[in-house]
């Protein structure tokens, strides 16, 4: 079977699925760009195995996209038994899509979550046709059906598969041990005994402030570590003028290093505002990890079964997050119970499973 890929950049996770994918079909993919412009280096460093990945030509848009009118050359030239388009929001899959519209070439939509919203103007109203046209939906889970539907799209053509960035052998075969977290804090020259980890970049969106306020009375023998970005001066005076000496920002880490801090913790906590998916839910899952998150992070409402590995609280909710933060930082036995849960749920949601849910349908 040919099957066609729109894609916006060759991001380290979608190659691996479209590697693993390409051992099952003969792939071809098309990218807007040869890489975002806001990651480091190592995001250039991608191997196309098993599929034939092409960087079109075009105008940059903003970090991850770009407008190629040289996709038309593939839709219309090139005869292929599944085209999936992801980048239908943007003006190169929109293009595409109007062309395969207009040559009645059947074509599915893959997103990786959404929050619906009532949009008003020209573009949505673009998006509302493109959606509605479709003759199928990709779906990682309730918020992107929402999405869908909201756009016109019908429920028997959604199709729902499990999105990951991890591979198999990317999960931890159990929790680690007392011992071993205690031996990684060491090396990672973390002091305290505890640790509550988040993961990402000191933007308003990811609610880094909110966790700031929510661990202001928990004890200093309990580290509060943020990776991934760089602090703005309002993080920092945040910290100093609350002498919160127990937090710390440890800057961007490499995926080998990234995956220490994991092991080491003892309870992730991702409170968004709003993320469409959140990939770094996964990868704390796959470390053994509890986790706690808001009712605005579509990865949480898929994953985190409220009670079992985690919570969910209500974005924004100060309050309700220091109280589960007491509840799993305060007991070992339970923070143990809650990450053996997310292994087990995490087992589903792996590159060869997000596959496997592809070709039912391919």
């Amino acid at each position: 079977m040919k099957v066609l890929f729109l894609a916006n950049v060759p991001s380290p996770y979608r190659v691996d699925f479209f590697n693993e994918l390409g051992k099952y079909c003969d792939l071809t993919v098309l990218f807007e760009k040869a890489t975002s412009d806001e990651r480091d280096q190592s995001w250039g460093n991608y191997k196309f195995h098993n599929f034939n990945g092409i960087i079109l030509q075009g105008k940059s848009i903003n970090t991850d996209t770009a407008f190629c009118p040289s996709v038309l050359k593939y839709v219309l030239n090139h005869s292929f038994d599944r085209i999936i388009c992801t980048i239908f929001t943007d003006a190169t899959g929109m293009l595409a899509v109007q062309a395969m519209k207009l040559l009645h070439t059947p074509y599915y939509l893959e997103c990786d979550g959404g929050f619906a919203k009532d949009g008003k103007g020209l573009k949505e109203k673009i998006k509302k046709s493109i959606i509605r046209g479709a003759a199928g939906y990709f779906s990682t889970g309730r918020t992107c059906d929402e999405y869908y539907v909201t756009y016109g799209a019908e429920e028997s053509k959604l199709i729902r598969y499990p999105f990951s960035s991890l591979k198999e052998s990317d999960l931890v075969k159990s929790v680690p041990s007392v011992e071993e977290k205690r031996r990684l804090k060491k090396e990672l020259g973390i002091q305290e005994k505890r640790v509550i980890l988040s993961v990402g970049q000191f933007i308003p969106r990811k609610g880094f402030d909110i966790l700031m306020n929510a661990v202001r009375d928990i004890p200093r023998d309990v580290g509060i570590y943020f990776v991934g970005g760089i602090p703005t001066k309002e993080f920092l005076l945040k910290r100093d003028k609350n002498g919160l000496t127990n937090v710390h920002f440890e800057g961007f880490k490499l995926k080998n290093e990234l995956e220490k801090y994991y092991r080491a913790a003892d309870l992730f906590v991702l409170p968004t505002r709003e993320d469409i998916w959140g990939l770094v839910i996964q990868e704390a899952m796959a470390c053994g990890l509890p986790v706690i998150s808001t009712d605005k992070c579509a990865a949480a409402l898929e994953l985190i079964k409220h009670g079992e590995n985690g919570y969910i609280i209500p974005c924004e909710d100060v309050c309700l997050l220091e109280e589960y933060i007491q509840v799993i930082i305060s007991s070992e036995n339970i923070a143990r119970k809650f990450g053996a849960k997310s292994l087990e749920i995490i087992k589903s949601f792996t590159i060869e499973k997000m596959v496997e849910g592809h070709l039912k349908y391919l």
